[in-house]
């Protein structure tokens, strides 16, 4: 495996592709008792720099990965503002599981929270999610209250992050 990830427009055809496959998958093994999945993919537009970017991993030419980045609103509290961007779709198609691929994907995304002026990275997620929480977890993001209101979610992250002013 050759693994490279890239930052393209989240407008593109294999972006839709590892979208629809990620949203089918979420709605087939959403937990029952938690209700029906609240299907909802994020604007392209959202990804764009300086107030975002999307990454897709390739495994020689293929798409095997992906994940987005986008700025959220500042949490202010107290005299700190915390700049925050959000962790949005990342998604392994299963060919590429187990093979490093969402680690790199994270790798890319935390790197361009960074460069974009970043103090910390969240995300939502769900805790039928085991591997996704326990990575998430190895990488340093610690549960917070929620931040959002997506009913798809069960847990909220946050991870500190270089290159923020953290004022």
């Amino acid at each position: 495996m050759t693994l490279e990830v890239r930052t393209v427009p989240a407008d593109i055809a294999e972006v839709d592709e590892l979208l629809d496959a990620y949203l089918d998958e979420r709605a087939a093994t959403f937990p029952s008792a938690q209700g029906v999945y609240a299907r909802k993919r994020t604007p392209a537009a959202e990804f764009t720099p300086p107030n975002g970017v999307f990454a897709v991993a390739y495994d020689d030419d293929r798409a095997v990965g992906c994940g987005g980045l986008r700025r959220i609103a500042d949490d202010t509290a107290g005299d700190r503002t915390d700049v925050r961007f959000e962790v949005k779709h990342v998604f392994v198609t299963p060919d590429g599981r187990g093979r490093g691929v969402a680690t790199a994907v994270m790798d890319a995304l935390e790197a361009a929270a960074a460069d974009l002026g970043a103090s910390s990275v969240v995300l939502d997620t769900n805790d039928s999610l085991v591997a996704a929480g326990a990575m998430y977890r190895g990488r340093g993001y610690e549960r917070v209250p929620p931040f959002n209101d997506n009913p798809n979610a069960t847990a909220w992250y946050r991870k500190p992050i270089g290159g923020g002013t953290g004022r």
